[in-house]
């Protein structure tokens, strides 16, 4: 999945948080490899995504931001936590 699949994915369930697998691929054609970078905890509040790293620090990045830093990654599928982080899209 690409960073902007993952947004747009994101917004259409926002408040909902879903762990991740970021990966980079290395190499090129038949040595290509793909390395799993972690696994990060992400959420939609509004025009920002709730970030929580593999290290466990948790940042509210703009989504060009959030493009900017993940665009060479790719992601494994999203999986639900189950933690509801903000109501807000429930009620509004």
């Amino acid at each position: 999945m690409t960073p902007t699949d993952l947004l747009a994915f994101l917004a259409e369930r926002g408040g909902r948080e879903f762990a991740v697998t970021a990966c980079m691929r290395q190499g090129r054609g038949k040595k290509a490899r793909v390395h799993e970078v972690g696994v990060y905890r992400l959420t939609a509040r509004g025009s920002e995504v709730q970030a929580t790293g593999p290290s466990g620090q948790t940042r509210l990045l703009p989504h060009a931001t959030f493009l900017d830093l993940f665009g060479s990654y790719e992601f494994r599928a999203p999986e639900p936590t189950g933690l509801l982080t903000d109501l807000g899209p429930l009620f509004g």
